[in-house]
C-alpha cells in the first residue's frame, strides 16, 4: 500500500478523500492548504499526492512543481472544479499524472483512479528517466536502437517498441518525445493492461456528463490532454478486440468523440506504442487486428534484453544504485568486485526492472557503504536457495534480517519500511509479529 498526501482547503472534501483511500489500506497524511502540503513534502516521502488545484496562497500547481522536483518524484493527481482544457494541459506538461474533476462521483471512483495510477507507477520502466540517462553505454546490441531513436525522433512517424518486460520501453518512448519537434508538448502515457475496457475507454476519450451512471461531470480524456505532444500506449497487446477497433478509428481519422458525445475532437498526437508480446503471432492467431498492427508498426524498434547487452549491465547497475541510495538518504554506496561479478554473471530474465529490485533489496540488507555479492539475492534464489559459500541461510532468515534492517533504516516507521520492502503494511505487521521484531 502507498503513503499518500491529500491536500485540500475544504475540510469536508479532504476528509472524504482521506477516508476513501484509507479503506484501501493506504497511509494518509492530510494537509489543510498548499503551505501545509509543501511542509509535508519537505519532511516525508510519498508515492502519490492528491491535491486540489484551487487553494488560497499556495495552489495545486505550486504543490505539483514541488512534488515533481523530488527524488523519487511521487505521482500527482489534481482535483478541480474548473476543468478547462488549457489548465489541464498546463498541469500535464508540468508532470501531473492525471486530472480529476470535482465533485468526485463516489469513494469507489477515487479509489479506482488511485489504484490505476499506482499500478501504472509500479509497471513503468525501472531505469532512471530518459531525460537524465543514456540509452546505452556502448553495447553493440543497442547501437541500432540508439540510431533508430535519433532518426525517428525528428519525424512524425508512429513507433512500435517491442521487447521483454523491464527492457526500458517507456524510457525509449520518453527519449523519442524529448528529441522530437513535439518536445514542448505533453507526454501522456497509459498502461492498457491495468484498466478494464470500460475504464480504459473513458480514460482515453473522456466522457460527457450523464454518459453513464456516475458520470456527474464532463471528463477530459488523455488523448485530448496530450494535444500537441506524444501519446504512449504501453502494453498495447493487452487491448481487447472492441477497443482495438476504436483505437484504429482514432489513428486513421485523427479524431474521436468523448463517451456519450457526438462532437469530433482532434487527436493531435504523435503515437508511440509498446508491447512485450509478439503482435505478428497474435495477428496470425486472430487475437490482434492486422490493420491496427500495420498502423502501429510504421517504425518498429526492438529493444534487446539485458543479457544481450552485457556491456551495459555494470553502468546501469551503478546508475540505479546511485538513484536508490539517494532516495534512501545514503550518499555513498559502492559495489565490490565480487558484487559486480555476480551482477555480470546473472541472466536477468526480468531485465532492468529485476536488476533494480535486486539492488534495492541489497541496499536494505547491506552493512556499511559497500554492497558485496552476499547482499545480492537474485529472484531465482527464492526458488533454489542461495548458492554462495558454505553457509546457506533460509529464506526466513533472509526475510527477517531484511525487515529488521529496513525498520532500522527508517527509524521504525512501519509505513516507510513496508514501502521500501515492497510489501503491504498489513503483511509487514504480520511478519513483525511472526519474527518477534
Amino acid at each position: 500500500m502507498a503513503r499518500i498526501l491529500v491536500a485540500d482547503d475544504d475540510e469536508g472534501v479532504r476528509s472524504f478523500l482521506a477516508e476513501a483511500l484509507a479503506r484501501d489500506g493506504h497511509q494518509i497524511v492530510e494537509a489543510a492548504d498548499g503551505i501545509a502540503a509543501l511542509d509535508a513534502l519537505r519532511g516525508d516521502v510519498f508515492e502519490l499526492v492528491l491535491s486540489d488545484l484551487r487553494m488560497p496562497g499556495v495552489d495545486g500547481i505550486q504543490v505539483l512543481r514541488a512534488a515533481r522536483a523530488l527524488q523519487p518524484a511521487p505521482e500527482v493527481l489534481l482535483l478541480t472544479a474548473y476543468g478547462a482544457v488549457p489548465t489541464a494541459v498546463e498541469a500535464i506538461k508540468l508532470g501531473a499524472s492525471d486530472f480529476l474533476e470535482k465533485p468526485v462521483a463516489s469513494p469507489a471512483a477515487i479509489r479506482d483512479k488511485v489504484r490505476g495510477l499506482l499500478a501504472q507507477r509500479a509497471s513503468s520502466a525501472a531505469m532512471p528517466n530518459a531525460g537524465h540517462t543514456q540509452l546505452s553505454w556502448g553495447a553493440p546490441a543497442m547501437q541500432a536502437v540508439v540510431h533508430a531513436v535519433e532518426r525517428v525522433s525528428r519525424t512524425a512517424a508512429t513507433v512500435l517498441l517491442q521487447g521483454e518486460t523491464g527492457t526500458g520501453k517507456e524510457v525509449v518512448a520518453r527519449a523519442i518525445h524529448a528529441a522530437s519537434p513535439r518536445a514542448a508538448g505533453p507526454f501522456i502515457a497509459i498502461n492498457c493492461a491495468v484498466l478494464t475496457e470500460s475504464l480504459l475507454e473513458s480514460e482515453l476519450f473522456g466522457h460527457e456528463k450523464g454518459a453513464f451512471t456516475g458520470a456527474h461531470a464532463q471528463r477530459i480524456g488523455r488523448i485530448e490532454l496530450a494535444r500537441g505532444g506524444s501519446f504512449f500506449l504501453d502494453e498495447v497487446g493487452e487491448l481487447q478486440p472492441p477497443m482495438q477497433a476504436k483505437l484504429l478509428r482514432v489513428i486513421e481519422e485523427r479524431s474521436f468523440e468523448r463517451v456519450g458525445g457526438s462532437r469530433a475532437i482532434s487527436a493531435d498526437v504523435r503515437w508511440i506504442a509498446a508491447t512485450h508480446r509478439d503482435l505478428r503471432a497474435m495477428v496470425r492467431d486472430g487475437r490482434f487486428r492486422e490493420d491496427l498492427y500495420h498502423r502501429l508498426a510504421v517504425f518498429p524498434i526492438r529493444l534487446p534484453p539485458l543479457r544481450e547487452r552485457p556491456e551495459d549491465i555494470e553502468p546501469i547497475a551503478r546508475a540505479l544504485l546511485h538513484q536508490l541510495a539517494a532516495a534512501a538518504g545514503r550518499s555513498s554506496i559502492s559495489l565490490t568486485d565480487d558484487a559486480l561479478a555476480r551482477i555480470r554473471g546473472a541472466r536477468w530474465p526480468g531485465n532492468v526492472r529485476e536488476l533494480r529490485n535486486a539492488l534495492e533489496r541489497a541496499l536494505i540488507v547491506a552493512d556499511g557503504d559497500r554492497l558485496c555479492a552476499g547482499d545480492i539475492v537474485l529472484e531465482h534464489d527464492f526458488d533454489e536457495g542461495p548458492a554462495l559459500g558454505d553457509q546457506v541461510e533460509s529464506l526466513e532468515d533472509i526475510e527477517r534480517r531484511s525487515i529488521a534492517r529496513a525498520l532500522d533504516a527508517v527509524g521504525g516507521h512501519r509505513g516507510e519500511a513496508a514501502k521500501r520492502l515492497g510489501i503491504g503494511l498489513r503483511t509487514l505487521y504480520d511478519k513483525i509479529k511472526r519474527y518477534g521484531l
